[in-house]
């Protein structure tokens, strides 16, 4: 028989991020795309910490694409530090459960 009643399913990571290096001031993208039944919510993780974007902070230069993809309008990187420099990975996550990417690390071209 037929078979239309779709069930749902846990998240699972189709596209993973990768290593980025990008010149300061540069735009930047990390990949990430999940599946899932219903279709998964995504978050960044840099260094461990949540990352926040512009659906938490307008002014961020930092937007989640619909994807799920993280892009960086510009990478910054001012005398005092790399904010954008470090480890990232993206989780996505419905009711039944949370699938967490592989590691990528962003780095900033030097001077």
């Amino acid at each position: 028989g037929s078979h239309t009643q779709l069930e749902d399913t846990a998240p699972r990571i189709v596209e993973h991020p990768t290593d980025v290096l990008v010149s300061k001031g540069e735009p930047a993208t990390l990949s990430c795309k999940a599946e899932g039944r219903p279709a998964p919510v995504v978050e960044w993780y840099k260094d461990g910490e949540r990352v926040e974007t512009d659906r938490e902070d307008p002014r961020s230069h930092r937007t989640l694409l619909p994807g799920g993809s993280l892009f960086f309008l510009r990478i910054l990187h001012g005398r005092r530090g790399k904010p954008d420099e470090g480890v990232y990975f993206c989780v996505a996550r419905n009711y039944l459960g949370e699938a967490t990417s592989r590691n990528a690390s962003l780095e900033v071209a030097g001077e």
